[in-house]
């Protein structure tokens, strides 16, 4: 099921918690060789992450860390504005409408169907926060699974060749792109807003409306 939860909730959810950045560690050190930093109990984290981030998470039915995003608006600081204007020509991207993404993360033993639902519940984001886009910077290996997902970004900015591209986009969710990709995740469109509506108080909400 997706999750959606602030970082000052982790402790709430330790063993969701745990997993998630031991498997961010697994995906951007081990596996992709990034120049990132893993601490002593094997947590990949960095500044971001201290900024309080909306995460959405997909829990695997044994509770642990399945795949993520991290969220944050860009009038704050943003990964993308303190790193990588370059891309863009030198420019930031700061709007209340336009918030980034980063740290998509798979655990290596995850469904496939994962990745598609964790752009589910990006859509889902804007849809209930009034967000018009998603921006972030993404590497080459992930054009093909944008691609195979049906949410492939506009790209503002680029460097580098080959594998060793990264880029900058911008993402847009359309009610043809949500069906679509709702159909790769194998969630019905009722049950990710269902999941949605809970994290935030929001079906409890509704049935007090409706009761009164």
């Amino acid at each position: 099921m997706l999750r959606y939860i602030y970082a000052d909730q982790l402790d709430n959810h330790p063993k969701l918690k745990a997993s998630m950045f031991k498997d961010r560690a697994d995906q951007f050190k081990a596996r992709l060789g990034w120049e990132v930093d893993v601490d002593d109990a094997g947590y990949e984290r960095d500044e971001y992450d201290a900024m309080n981030p909306l995460y959405v998470i997909w829990e695997m039915p044994d509770g642990t860390h399945g795949g993520s995003m991290r969220f944050l608006p860009t009038t704050e600081r943003t990964m993308v504005n303190d790193h990588f204007t370059q891309l863009m020509g030198g420019g930031t991207i700061t709007s209340p409408l336009i918030w980034e993404c980063t740290r998509f993360c798979l655990n290596r033993d995850a469904p496939s169907r994962v990745a598609a639902a964790l752009m589910l519940a990006g859509g889902e984001i804007m849809n209930g926060f009034g967000v018009r886009h998603f921006v972030g910077v993404f590497d080459a290996r992930m054009v093909r699974i944008y691609r195979m997902i049906g949410s492939s970004p506009e790209v503002l900015g680029s460097e580098g060749k080959g594998r060793d591209q990264i880029s900058v986009g911008l993402w847009e969710f359309t009610p043809q792109a949500q069906a679509k990709i709702a159909a790769r995740a194998g969630v019905s469109l009722e049950l990710s807003r269902l999941w949605f509506d809970r994290a935030f108080g929001r079906v409890e909400t509704r049935q007090l409306a409706q009761a009164g």
